[in-house]
């Protein structure tokens, strides 16, 4: 089957290219319309070939049937369509050529922020950011293409998407140990979810986030900020999680690794701390001295 997809493929390509004889360019000597017509032609048999690779699970191929119709579609000043082919270029390449997936996500994006679509230019960022954290490896790409789509996505006024955005941002920074930029962004966060009534519940745990990134900083950041969050934010004070960090600051202070140890543990048998806040309370506990590689 694939074999004959790939040869269904071939000959949609070649149908295409056939088109490029006689007159390709016409509308250069006025007859623009038709020549309009026979590059959406090309475009048309471009997609099928891609859409035949694809089936046969040619991504290489796909992808590039998919640019040379986005490519098309420029010629002929049709921009959105041009934007869809890049991105679905870009979906084909990421599963063998990742950085060349991010390159025609890219190309999409200017597509879409000339034409002001920012919301769209801000979901295709998020999407490079995702190949950049787990593919690429790069967080410092990843948390450039987050800032950017949470930046589009705020001046669209949609506040949640860009929250999600702020929060894999912070997550990242604190895992490149920017602690200080990673503890004022779970903080903002966590003060605007205060004031939605669908977002507050959640709002407890980016003070948490931050309250730990802040001990990370050092001893003293991390009881200042602790204390701002219990004195600001009743909810947050009444909380298992501000408890936790209490009896954290107090381990810290004393030079206390059993009692960190012990208060991390209380808090993991009832609630599952997950694996990003482990792995920064582990390295708050190696502060005190010792090999011990768990806490929970």
């Amino acid at each position: 089957m694939n074999e004959a997809k790939e040869a269904e493929a071939r000959e949609y390509i070649e149908q295409a290219k056939k088109k490029t004889k006689g007159g390709f360019f016409s509308f250069m000597s006025g007859r623009r319309r038709r020549s309009g017509d026979k590059i959406q032609e090309m475009v048309s048999l471009y997609e099928k070939a891609a859409n035949c690779y694809k089936m046969a699970h040619n991504w290489t191929e796909a992808g590039n049937a998919f640019l040379e119709a986005a490519r098309l579609c420029l010629q002929d000043k049709v921009k959105h369509e041009a934007a869809t082919h890049y991105v679905n270029a870009a979906t084909a390449f990421k599963k063998v050529d990742p950085q060349r997936a991010v390159e025609c996500m890219n190309q999409a994006i200017e597509i879409y922020t000339e034409m002001g679509r920012f919301s769209m230019a801000a979901k295709h960022h998020m999407t490079i950011a995702e190949i950049y954290e787990t593919v690429l490896v790069d967080l410092e790409q990843a948390v450039r293409h987050y800032e950017q789509a949470a930046d589009y996505y705020k001046g669209e006024e949609s506040n949640s998407s860009a929250m999600k955005c702020q929060l894999m941002v912070a997550q990242l920074c604190a895992t490149l140990g920017q602690y200080s930029k990673a503890a004022d962004i779970f903080e903002e966060v966590g003060k605007a979810s205060m004031e939605n009534k669908l977002l507050k519940y959640g709002a407890k745990e980016h003070l948490f986030k931050s309250s730990i990134c802040h001990f990370c900083v050092d001893l003293i950041n991390g009881q200042k900020a602790l204390k701002t969050f219990e004195e600001s934010f009743p909810m947050f004070a009444d909380s298992r999680e501000c408890t936790l960090m209490k009896k954290v600051a107090d381990a810290l202070e004393q030079e206390n690794p059993e009692a960190f140890t012990v208060a991390v543990q209380e808090y993991d048998n009832i609630t599952r701390l997950d694996p990003w806040v482990t792995s920064l309370l582990l390295k708050l506990k190696k502060t005190l001295g010792g090999d011990d590689e768990d806490i929970t």
